[in-house]
Parts: C-alpha cells; sequence; structure tokens
C-alpha cells in the first residue's frame, strides 16, 4: 500500500500540499499526523504527515482478497460497488459455500482478515463490506421476510415466538424490520454465540 509523506507549517499546510501534489480532495485521503517537530531560534515549527489515498485502500483490499482466496484454492472474481459511500467487494467464485461457510462465519472470519490488515496498514478503522455472490443481501430479505411472517402470527395468537440464535449482525436485521410495527415489538435474549431474537406481542395490540 503506497504511502506518502508531506511536510508543512502546520498540519493544514501539509495537507494542502498532499492535495496539491496527488490532486485529490481531502475526502478522498486517509491523513495521519506523524510528528510535529518544534521550532527553536531560527527554526520554524513544522508537522509531518501521512498520507494514503482511498482508491489505493480500495485497489490493496481487492488485491488482498485474490491473494486469499488463491491460497484457498479457489478461482474469483472481484467486483467493486458503493453502498452509501461505503466500498463493497463483491466476490463471485466456484465455491462460494467455502467462503460463506456455515451461517456465514467464514465471510464473517474474511471480512475480520481483512479488516486486520486494513488496519495495520493505516491506522484507522477503514469501513468497506464484503459479500460473496450478494449471499448478504439475499441473506437480508430472507430474514426481513421471516421477521414480518412470524410478527403477523404473534399479533394474532399473542404467543411471542422465538426465532433461532442468529450473530449480531443477522439480529439486527431482525430488530430493524419490526422497530417501527404496532402490534409486536424484539427482544434479543441468551448468551454469545446462542444469543436469539424473541418477537412478542405488544399489550395493545388487540386495539
Amino acid at each position: 500500500m503506497e504511502k506518502f509523506k508531506f511536510t508543512g507549517k502546520s498540519k493544514e499546510d501539509a495537507i494542502q500540499q498532499a492535495k496539491e501534489q496527488l490532486q485529490e480532495t481531502e475526502n478522498n485521503l486517509i491523513i495521519k499526523e506523524l510528528e510535529t517537530i518544534k521550532g527553536g531560534l531560527f527554526k520554524s515549527k513544522k508537522v509531518e504527515i501521512e498520507v494514503i489515498e482511498k482508491r489505493e485502500i480500495i485497489k490493496s483490499i481487492k488485491d488482498y482478497l485474490y491473494k486469499i482466496t488463491k491460497l484457498m484454492g479457489i478461482s474469483a472474481n472481484i467486483e467493486i460497488k458503493n453502498k452509501e459511500d461505503v466500498p463493497k467487494f463483491i466476490i463471485f467464485s466456484d465455491n462460494d459455500a467455502m467462503l460463506i461457510g456455515k451461517n456465514g462465519k467464514n465471510l464473517k472470519a474474511l471480512s475480520t482478515i481483512v479488516s486486520a490488515y486494513v488496519n495495520a496498514e493505516t491506522g484507522e478503522n477503514y469501513k468497506f463490506l464484503i459479500d460473496i455472490n450478494e449471499y448478504k443481501e439475499k441473506r437480508e430479505h430472507t430474514l426481513e421476510r421471516l421477521a414480518k411472517k412470524i410478527a403477523r402470527e404473534v399479533a394474532t395468537s399473542k404467543v411471542e415466538a422465538k426465532l433461532d440464535s442468529m450473530n449480531s449482525y443477522e439480529r439486527r436485521i431482525i430488530h430493524n424490520a419490526l422497530a417501527n410495527h404496532k402490534k409486536v415489538y424484539t427482544e434479543s435474549e441468551g448468551e454469545e454465540p446462542n444469543r436469539y431474537v424473541v418477537i412478542k406481542p405488544k399489550k395493545d395490540s388487540d386495539e
């Protein structure tokens, strides 16, 4: 991952140099202040910064994903999309099942490994998403449909329903899907890794 260093009279001055030399806006740069050199009697203060272009991070993530899939013996193609200004890396492979794993465990592990790599390289918690053949998107739609179906049953029967254990990402999908429901509400119960969502009838649900 290519990094650049700039020194200026102030951090703002160093950033301006970076913007001019790299021909990028500040929004497209990851900027880290390295050192402030105090001025002496005949020397002025200087600030040194390290700069990484966001497009360089995206390229590095893509290359790193190719490296991992190759080591796994998997042939893959990676597409990049933007989801609310967050880069989303979609992997299409000849073994999606292995990359996803049971209940998405391998996909979660892959995201953790890449996050650790990016953090080590940049010192920042750079936000990005990884998906396997739109697995997360399909899973999200499936969980939303399940949540609404169970909610209808709970609203009618007035009996709470306990769903299967899910990870935090999947539980959040259920909670969000029913956040504004008039007749039921949701709560997470249990201990990790077996935490689950319970859909419960509201007291005024028979109104």
